[in-house]
């Protein structure tokens, strides 16, 4: 068991990827709790997807790739919260607008350059393996910046999310607060392409934060325990990358999911099975 354990730190990439899926999945999983309560996984999912036009451009400059996606995400995000300020429009409508307008953009620019499906797959796809010592520099300074963001907003983000009425009662910035959450996912999204990938990226967002709701009945627990799943996830997905030789992002959140669906069936409280053999017992 010992060996199983520390066969694969003996090599360097898997001691990065450790240490890149621990930073990412814990940082997902904070920001994911705020995001299934607000009911915003559409919108990282479209953020998520919205970052290709920064991607291809960049690459076509020759700029670095994550600081193309960053700019994407930010002002995709941003472009969102304009639009949908002071009801103008359905939040879902401008997310839909901007989503699919930054995508098809993406589309076009990357089918411009011939070897796309090479060199920019890591962005689609991830590669946790290939993580360098500055891409855990950047993810740990950017992380650790947004989870600072987030607990300095912690008591206005939770009246807003929790009590709409209440946060307007008490006069709180509620637009300047909405807008810097849709920047804190941004920042998040584009922290975590590295280890996931565009396509998989809002599974760590959503799944350990719906696997904590399951089990807990209070928001910091919550936080707490999504935390806790998507680290277990990460750690447990790389394992299963290395020893069954598939894609570490996407065992990542085949690690993620097999959790959900865990407590989904077995929850105390609120898992499929155990809330039948409650009402067998009670019937």
């Amino acid at each position: 068991m010992i060996d199983f354990l520390l066969t694969p730190l003996e090599f360097e990439f898997m001691q990065r990827a450790f240490v890149a899926v621990g930073l990412v999945c814990v940082l997902c999983s904070v920001v994911g709790c705020f995001v299934i309560l607000r009911s915003m996984a559409f919108l990282g999912d479209a953020i998520a997807h919205s970052i290709l036009p920064g991607v291809a451009v960049a690459y076509l400059v020759g700029a670095n790739l994550t600081l193309g996606a960053l700019v994407a995400a930010g002002a995709v995000a941003a472009g969102i919260a304009f639009l949908s300020r002071k009801g103008a429009l359905q939040e879902d409508t401008a997310i839909g607008i901007l989503f699919s307008s930054a995508l098809a953009l993406g589309i076009a620019l990357i089918s411009t350059i011939r070897s796309y499906a090479t060199d920019l797959s890591h962005i689609l796809f991830g590669n946790l393996l290939g993580v360098r010592p500055e891409d855990l520099l950047g993810i740990a300074v950017i992380g650790a910046g947004i989870l600072l963001l987030l607990f300095l907003a912690y008591r206005p983000l939770l009246i807003v999310t929790f009590d709409p009425i209440l946060a307007a009662t008490l006069r709180l910035p509620i637009d300047l607060l909405r807008t810097a959450f849709l920047i804190i996912i941004a920042l998040t999204i584009v922290v975590s392409l590295q280890v996931t990938g565009v396509a998989l990226v809002t599974a760590m967002l959503v799944t350990p934060a719906a696997t904590a709701y399951l089990v807990t009945r209070r928001f910091p627990e919550m936080v707490l325990f999504s935390a806790l799943f998507g680290l277990l996830a990460g750690i447990t997905g790389l394992y299963a990358s290395y020893y069954l030789n598939i894609a570490s992002g996407a065992s990542v959140v085949l690690s993620a999911t097999g959790l959900f669906l865990l407590a989904f069936l077995f929850a105390p409280r609120k898992g499929w099975i155990t809330t039948r053999i409650r009402q067998g017992r009670s019937g």
